[in-house]
């Protein structure tokens, strides 16, 4: 059995054990194939690589679940939540955006966990093609229900799903009755809950169940029991009836050898220069510890030849964006086609039986509360059906926890107060007259009602094919969806129409989502952002999910969809990772590809040998000229809990951040053992110089693949490609820096361009104040010059290289002279001795320049610029005073001169 990556309580595990075909001098671990995430796609990759004998880790960031320990009291449920900032490592994840919200889980076994166990097959004719989207562009599925037949079939051979067998279930009677009455097509969709104790035997309740072969994730001591029928299945069933990923795909797959490890969260992806270990990928990774409460964790490193990104369409679409700057040749249709599956959400409240008799009309019994989530499915088909009109799409009933009687119950408030408060008088006159009663359990009963209106009522779920127009990117480092219900509105009005007709017949209330009044929707079924398609035009990555550019890259999860898979979309994404995994295995059996073996940890392979197994390479951009050896690379970072928070995370710390307080931490601890008293920094304590230091704010645009300055800020500007930095500069000996002619001082801070996945602590920053320069007319100018070492989250080093041109030309120019940055980006670590010129080339060429724009300093952050200047040492109020000569000083040469030409009206009288 495979090691698990923690224990079930919830606490980190120990490290992975060390392996020689996985470690090697420089401590790096190396497998073939890493895969991130444990849902529909991850799982089913993780056992298929493993059973073909490749070398697997699969990391989780979330906790495993064994049967049993879900959250059910309201403290357990007031930290069900994942925000690691917060110290919350809980189930649920919920997310906001533009037009919607986002609901999905965090844990190992991904959505299976609070999933609701349908799983049907995508129609036949759902996999459109050449379906014109709003605002350009089609969707197009690449593959065919023919190409994904045999994978749902391999899935649902590990799934167990089957219909739900009772007879007797309120709801589901119902919902049945009323589909005959209106004429609507109605099954009970395969699910995955085990109802019985084996194949041919009646479904009973809380019946224990043998574990399989491969025995269980969670250890032999699971315990697993038939459905009790209780309704918690989007909560986690704790009776482990649920066939979740756990309890079938994970589990085999450590059985096989998978390494599975849980709270291991991937931040940065990039891929390995050529000739690197036979090429392939390096992942950083950060692992959570639930008693470090929010604070900073060290980032991990691992390679691998194959990586498997299964993280979900959130999780996935986020790491791909937020690793755009490493992985350069990504499709333009990153962020594109998505959709929430036509998730709609509403309820039928109050049913009621026909009147009878001239007796008012009864009770309809649903109990939302009994049976499974999910009972029944009504398909109204689509226009590419023979009997369709419009886009299709699903309607079923839904389930909830008995707890959630109670709310319903007690949210009506002013009944509640009535019935509550007739008791109460009774009681209270009873006593008063003594009424001789001692038996008051018919008050009682009610006090506390007859439960109509939750015992009438059912939620309605609905999914379909809505416009897959929706737009992912990062904003301030942080995920962001542009999605509008308005190109959806025929869609979403029909299936409305639909839920209203099952609502009438049953004689209820149909009340709608309380978002539907603010145009939002929620979804559980995120589709898209990464499409799958036939040509990077159109896609990301291709029929097999392999991400075009980079070979061994794959996209295995929901995110993969070009469009809605209408129907619940568990199975579908299990069948195309089904699909994606045989082709990895099939192409690498074609190449020989043998596997990571303790020969190939320690060697490199040479080119002929890679040529020979048939071994691709994702092409890596060169760096500019001129720079130096990244000894950087493999320093580990201290990173923030939550990445998805963007700028509002807690800040980071570069390699060389983290090493400096980690160095000052070791020798206090040693300074205290010794029984000395603890020192400041090196060299602090004893420094007489004084320093001067200010902190500066820029905001500009930016645009990649261009290495002129103005074009990058239109492009950046037109596109909303935002770029900012927040520097602390730093002259450090004030004397000297004025009497040197560069002026050079430290810079520290970060920048922030989504680009690059949002904010970028600086590793090692320079700046100089005046450098004296000339202008073209032969005038004094000057220069202000920024040089900014960067790493983005997949490790991959940028500099930042800007300058500030002070020169005296017509009109009065000294505010955008000092307020303006002409600004390039270049791949890997340039040095302050390369000059880069204004025409941006980089040792004779361009090669290296990942773009360029303006940055401006905006008047307000001017104005709080001025209030950080500060000073320290000796003489603080003479360092200042010293910089401010040398700043008038400067601007005195350049500007103190009448220009040569002055336009009218400012033209001096003769």
């Amino acid at each position: 059995m495979g090691r698990l990556g923690t224990g079930n309580s919830g606490d980190a595990g120990p490290e992975p054990a060390d392996d020689p075909r996985r470690h090697t001098t420089d401590s790096i671990e190396k497998v073939d194939a890493v895969v991130v995430g444990s849902g529909f796609g991850g799982s089913v990759a993780a056992l298929r690589l493993a059973e073909a004998g490749q070398s697997v880790v699969l990391m989780e960031r979330g906790r495993p679940y064994p049967p049993g320990s879900f959250a059910r009291t309201p403290s357990e449920m007031g930290r069900n939540f994942w925000d690691p900032d917060r110290g919350l490592y809980g189930l649920f994840d919920a997310w906001t955006f533009r037009g919607t919200e986002g609901l999905v889980s965090s844990g190992l076994g991904g959505g299976s966990l609070i999933y609701a166990n349908v799983l049907l097959r995508k129609d036949e004719k759902w996999f459109v093609n050449e379906s014109p989207v709003p605002g350009g562009g089609y969707e197009n599925w690449p593959f065919t229900r023919a190409d994904l037949d045999p994978f749902y079939d391999a899935a649902e051979a590990m799934l167990q799903p089957v219909p739900y067998p009772y007879q007797d279930t309120a709801k589901t009677m119902a919902m049945e009755k009323t589909a005959a009455n209106l004429g609507l097509s109605i099954t009970r969709p395969p699910i995955a809950v085990t109802f019985s104790t084996g194949p041919g035997a009646a479904p009973r309740t809380n019946q224990a169940l043998p574990l399989p072969h491969y025995g269980s994730i969670h250890g032999p001591n699971t315990v697993r029991t038939t459905c009790t029928l209780s309704g918690e299945c989007d909560i986690g069933c704790n009776a482990g009836a649920k066939n979740t990923l756990d309890h079938n795909y994970l589990s085999a797959a450590a059985f096989n050898g998978a390494d599975v490890r849980t709270f291991h969260d991937v931040r940065g992806i990039r891929p390995l220069a050529p000739g690197t270990d036979d090429g392939g990928y390096e992942v950083r990774y950060v692992v959570h510890d639930p008693d470090s409460k929010g604070g900073l964790l060290t980032e991990r490193i691992i390679h691998c030849r194959r990586l498997i990104l299964g993280a979900g369409t959130f999780g996935t679409n986020f790491l791909l964006l937020r690793n755009h700057g490493s992985l350069p040749a990504l499709s333009d249709a990153l962020g594109t086609r998505f959709s929430g599956n036509g998730d709609l959400l509403t309820f039928i409240m109050d049913a009621k039986t026909p009147a009878t008799s001239g007796s008012r009309p009864g009770v309809r019994t649903l109990t939302g509360s009994k049976g499974p989530v999910i009972t029944t499915a009504v398909r109204v088909p689509d226009s590419n059906d023979d009997d369709g009109d419009g886009r299709g799409y699903y309607v079923e009933d839904a389930g909830y926890p008995a707890f959630m009687n109670w709310l319903i119950e007690t949210a009506q408030l002013k009944t509640t107060v009535k019935r509550t408060a007739k008791v109460a008088a009774q009681l209270f006159k009873d006593r008063l007259f003594d009424a001789g009663r001692s038996n008051v359990s018919a008050d009682l009963a009610a006090a506390l009602g007859d439960g109509r209106l939750s015992a009438s009522s059912v939620p309605l779920l609905g999914m379909g094919r809505d416009i897959p127009d929706g737009v992912m990117t990062l904003r301030d480092g942080r995920l962001a969806i542009a999605w509008t219900m308005a190109t959806s509105t025929e869609y979403f009005g029909r299936v409305r129409g639909t839920m209203s007709e099952i609502a009438k017949d049953l004689d209820g209330d149909f009340i709608d989502n309380p978002l539907w009044w603010a145009k939002r929707v929620i979804t559980v079924h995120p589709i898209g952002g990464a499409p799958a398609g036939r040509h990077p035009a159109e896609a990301v990555c291709d029929s097999y999910g392999e991400v075009f550019g980079y070979p061994g890259l794959f996209v295995v999860d929901g995110a993969a969809m070009p469009g809605p898979v209408g129907a619940n979309p568990s199975l579908t994404i299990a069948a195309f990772a089904e699909r994606a995994s045989a082709h990895i295995i099939e192409v690498g059996n074609k190449a020989r590809h043998r596997g990571i073996s303790p020969g190939d940890a320690a060697t490199v392979q040479d080119t002929s040998n890679r040529e020979a197994t048939g071994q691709r390479e994702a092409t890596v951009p060169p760096e500019a000229a001129g720079a130096v050896v990244d000894v950087g690379a493999l320093a580990p970072r201290a990173l923030a809990p939550d990445a998805t928070k963007g700028k509002a995370a807690r800040p980071e710390q570069p390699a060389s951040a983290a090493a400096q307080a980690q160095a000052q931490a070791q020798a206090q601890a040693q300074a205290q053992a010794s029984g000395t008293r603890g020192l400041e920094m090196p060299g602090k304590a004893a420094k007489e110089a004084t320093s001067v230091r200010f902190t500066e704010q820029m905001h500009g645009w930016f645009s990649p693949g261009v290495s002129d300055p103005e074009k990058g800020r239109s492009l950046g500007r037109d596109r909303s490609r935002k770029i900012m930095f927040e520097l602390t500069i730093t002259a450090e000996d004030i004397d000297a820096f004025a009497a040197d002619p560069r002026h050079p001082a430290k810079a520290e801070g970060y920048v922030l361009a989504d680009y690059f996945g949002g904010r970028m602590p600086v590793e090692r920053g320079w700046f100089n104040l005046f450098v004296e320069d000339q202008s073209d007319d032969g005038r004094p100018a000057r220069r202000m010059l920024y040089r900014l070492w960067l790493r983005d989250p997949g490790g991959t080093p940028f500099t930042f290289t800007g300058h500030k041109l002070i020169h005296n030309e017509a009109g009065f120019d000294l505010w955008p002279d000092t307020t303006t940055l002409y600004a390039t980006i270049l791949r890997g670590h340039v040095p302050p001795d390369v000059e880069v010129g204004p025409d941006v080339e980089v040792g004779g060429s361009q090669d290296g320049v990942v773009g360029a724009g303006i940055l401006f300093i905006r008047p307000l952050d001017f104005a709080k610029q001025l209030t950080t200047f500060r000073a320290e040492g000796p003489a603080p109020a003479a360092g200042l005073l010293t910089f401010g000569r040398l700043f008038g000083g400067e601007l005195w040469q350049v500007y103190g001169q009448a220009p040569r030409r002055v336009p009218f009206p400012l033209k001096p009288k003769r």
